[in-house]
């Protein structure tokens, strides 16, 4: 089961009466899904450096006639050391970026009350500050110091600190960064630069042979290979429900630092950004399809920030399974007669989607005339849609078809904290 929710921030909620405990259930059975997949960000912190091993030194592989090497290094066609060609054309556009932002720890207000300054004085705890520092990668856009990264990279930092491979550093200035896609784009003081070269990413096909350069746990420069493993891969998928972006799936090795660098084609061309593993897997990274990409940092460079329809809404795809679920735990209060479509199962009060009438029960049918079975054809098309501009939608209320025109306003900030 998926779940998805517009305005990032679910709520508690009993909606017409219904058993706080079936609510807890159904979204309990999201929570276990999404935690079962441990996405983390391929970003890496200094605290957690100490904790990693020493690199171990590896016996190189000795030939073996018996094994027949993959198709990437056999074909006769592709030079073997196509990989080589590429790092050496493109990799010093490659960059390391370091973040790091002052942290304050908050004195609880009873500290502040006069009845304990009374007793203890000046001995009352005082807030502290801890430094915490970051690093990633990125790649640059434009000679005269346009760099793109992942928005986690810089994220609330005081301070940005873009690293060349020539080993000039440069002080960072976020130009702009959207949570909702996790894309950034940096600005540094330099002119001349080495730029990529970029590849149409909707034209990828699983199977492809793909290179990933980043700095991954601070070793600088580093170069895997590998191959698209799957396109299209949503973001409730892997288990980012609070992100819109399809994701493109490879099992070029990719580790904490290597967020926001490239993932290139055999042509040196850039085709994705590497954004995110799954813990305790191998094999499984994901990066952000450079044609996204781009739409992105276009908007960020321009404007500083990036406006996305908001309908505000959490649903869940309808199963027979959740349709049991329902029918057990609501009885007569609820009466889901479709069985397949978009289950509303929270509406944000004075949200569009509350103001054109939607409620919790309704099970999306279709929007702008398009059929939708599965929650990330709705967020593809409220993506699509245009802010301030209605959209039709037809919902399944009580056996009922009705007809909706829902005008989708901009996402709401992400708060802090």
């Amino acid at each position: 089961m998926k779940t998805t929710n517009h305005d990032l921030a679910p709520k508690k909620i009993d909606p017409r009466g219904l058993p706080q405990r079936f609510w807890m259930l159904l979204y309990g059975v999201a929570v276990v899904f999404l935690g079962s997949c441990s996405l983390v960000p391929a970003k890496t912190f200094e605290t957690r450096q100490s904790d990693t091993q020493a690199p171990k030194t590896i016996e190189p592989n000795q030939p073996n006639p018996g094994i027949v090497p993959p198709p990437i290094l056999s074909s006769s066609s592709e030079d073997p050391n196509f990989v080589v060609k590429v790092v050496q054309q493109v990799g010093t556009a490659v960059v390391r970026i370091d973040s790091s932002r002052t942290i304050t720890s908050r004195v609880p207000d009873e500290f502040n009350d006069p009845f304990f300054r009374r007793f203890f004085g000046d001995a009352t705890p005082q807030p502290r500050q801890r430094v915490e520092r970051g690093s990633g990668s990125g790649f640059i856009i434009n000679s005269s110091g346009q760099i793109v990264t992942n928005s986690h990279v810089v994220d609330g930092a005081d301070r940005v600190t873009v690293t060349l491979k020539d080993g000039r550093t440069f002080d960072g200035k976020v130009l702009g960064e959207d949570p909702v896609t996790d894309v950034a784009a940096i600005k540094i003081d330099a002119n001349n630069l080495p730029t990529l070269s970029v590849g149409n990413s909707d034209a990828l096909q699983p199977g492809e042979a793909v290179i990933a350069i980043g700095n991954p746990l601070g070793l600088n420069n580093t170069v895997t290979s590998g191959i698209i493993s799957a396109t299209g891969r949503s973001s409730s998928d892997i288990g980012a429900s609070d992100k819109r972006v399809d994701y493109i799936q490879t099992d070029a090795a990719i580790n904490p630092g290597n967020s926001g660098g490239p993932l290139l084609n055999i042509r040196g061309q850039v085709i994705a950004m590497n954004t995110a593993i799954i813990r305790g897997a191998q094999g499984l990274g994901f990066a952000i399809p450079i044609n996204t990409v781009q739409k992105i940092a276009q908007q960020l460079i321009a404007t500083g920030k990036v406006d996305h329809p908001y309908l505000g809404v959490q649903m869940v795809t309808l199963t027979p399974e959740i349709k049991e679920k329902i029918k057990n735990g609501a009885g007569d209060r609820l009466n889901i007669t479709a069985d397949e479509g978009v289950l509303l199962v929270d509406i944000v009060p004075r949200s569009p989607a509350s103001v054109a009438g939607l409620r919790v029960g309704d099970v999306i049918k279709s929007i702008n005339s398009q059929p939708v079975t599965k929650i990330e054809e709705v967020q593809k098309l409220v993506e699509n849609s245009k802010i301030g501009t209605k959209l039709p939608i037809q919902v399944e209320r009580n056996g009922q078809i009705v007809q909706l025109g829902i005008q989708p306003a901009a996402l709401p900030a992400r708060r802090e904290g």
